[in-house]
């Protein structure tokens, strides 16, 4: 098995920005909380077809000017022209935003036109040749395989693909099955491929959420798992709880097989990755 782990492992947060000024003030609560974690950074994510494009700058600014943590604005680029994402990216580098999460993105319902931009390596490509070494770039990763790829082998190319664009490092869709990373991994050095590939962390709080979630994105919830939540029914104690013991374990597998580190997809919540965070005995800001 072939480990990743080369340098200080990295711990970090994915947040999407609000809708309203009500979302706004309990998004900055939330984050507050966070913050005292001390992660290296804070993603933010950004709606199809720039849907969310102000807000995800707002709280992008914000984040840098009030917690003093960076931000790693998500861009995606279907649907989207190489001067809007050139104008994108010269407000970002204006404002001190130095990490982007390059994503392909879906195409919104109801736009047919997919943009100057067919597939995320062309994005990262695009970014280099406009700002050089300026950004560190993310871009994602599918230990279980992209529910659109055509098949596993495809799958792996088109990562190396964003790779070999300038990709500095991958973070990966949510999984609940350590052995997919691990086999992934050593897939990815077999063929050259060496950036950090950061493993993505679901909390389980909501198992009708988590389900369309991941039937929507193609995240295997093993069966174990599935039956367990859904003897639980509504209650929402013992489905927090299992959970907890649940992905405590998977980061826990992740961790000790070399992984460099774990990013958390919070859904703006910030009690169960709290409750991780402590139960995994991460390092906090004041340590």
């Amino acid at each position: 098995m072939t480990s990743l782990s080369r340098e200080p492992q990295v711990f970090s947060c994915e947040l999407f920005p609000p809708k309203t000024d009500e979302a706004a003030a309990r998004l900055r609560e939330e984050r507050c909380k966070l913050a005292e974690l001390g992660p290296r950074f804070l993603s933010v994510t950004y709606g199809a077809g720039g849907s969310t494009q102000t807000r995800t700058l707002d709280t992008v600014l914000e984040i840098q000017r009030d917690s003093g943590i960076d931000a790693a604005p998500h861009l995606s680029c279907v649907g989207s022209t190489r001067e809007h994402i050139r104008e994108i990216l010269d407000t970002y580098r204006s404002n001190g935003i130095r990490h982007i999460v390059a994503l392909r993105g879906d195409l919104p319902s109801g736009m047919r036109d997919i943009g100057d931009f067919r597939y995320a390596n062309e994005l990262v490509a695009f970014i280099r040749e406009e700002t050089g070494d300026h950004f560190f770039i993310e871009v994602a990763a599918y230990p279980e395989i992209h529910p659109q790829a055509r098949s596993a082998e495809d799958d792996l190319r088109r990562f190396k693909h964003k790779i070999e664009a300038g990709a500095d490092s991958a973070i990966t869709q949510y999984f609940y099955n350590p052995d997919a990373y691990f086999r992934f991994v050593d897939e990815c050095a077999h063929i050259g491929i060496d950036v950090p590939v950061v493993p993505g962390i679901m909390p389980i709080t909501n198992y009708t959420q988590l389900a369309r979630f991941s039937d929507a994105s193609g995240a295997e919830i093993p069966r174990w798992v599935r039956k367990r939540l859904e003897g639980f029914g509504d209650d929402r104690a013992s489905i927090r709880a299992f959970g907890l013991d649940v992905v405590t374990g998977v980061c826990e597998a992740l961790l000790a097989g070399g992984a460099p580190g774990l990013h958390f997809y919070t859904m703006n919540q910030s009690e169960a990755t709290v409750a991780l965070w402590e139960r995994l005995g991460l390092p906090k800001a004041n340590d």
